[in-house]
């Protein structure tokens, strides 16, 4: 009996130790939000306010992230609100590493367009860098004004 406690002790610490390596995805919320508003008048005295919010959801296994929008709109008279819509998703976006590992990141959107965006609605830079080692990635992403988006991915050097 006493040998067959061992045996069963040595399969459960097997399997506790197999569940500890097979870690699961783990998705974390960017840091770095940001809003932006409009307004606008509109045909009989109508004014119209909408706003935009991005984040982004990282996978910190796989280094997929998704970049989500939310919006919302708001039309009103000067005596009360005619029409209020929201939409939102989640676009899923590549890998930033090629392998899977311990990763952490951090993104940012541009401003709206009439500030800085050159081509159209501007753009977004992800940073992502890996947990266990000296190894971090920026990548940037554009509008190129032609319906599909330039995006580059530089390893950093470190000197």
């Amino acid at each position: 009996m006493n040998h067959v406690m061992k045996i069963g002790i040595g399969v459960a610490l097997s399997f506790m130790a197999l569940a500890s390596v097979a870690r699961a995805d783990e998705f974390k919320l960017s840091n770095n939000q940001r809003i932006s508003c409009s307004r606008g008048l509109s045909a009989g005295k109508l004014n119209t306010a909408t706003c935009k919010s991005y984040a982004y959801l990282f996978n910190a296994k796989t280094s997929e992230y998704f970049r989500c929008q939310v919006s919302l709109a708001l039309t009103r008279d000067n005596k009360e609100v005619i029409n209020v819509q929201a939409d939102g998703g989640c676009t899923k976006k590549p890998r930033i590493f090629e392998t899977d590992g311990n990763y952490t990141f951090d993104a940012t959107e541009t401003e709206p367009p009439n500030t800085n965006s050159f081509f159209g609605p501007g753009g977004y830079a992800i940073w992502a860098s890996d947990t266990n080692t000296q190894k971090i990635r920026g990548c940037i992403t554009i509008s190129s004004g032609l319906g599909s988006d330039i995006s580059k991915c530089l390893d950093m050097t470190f000197q």
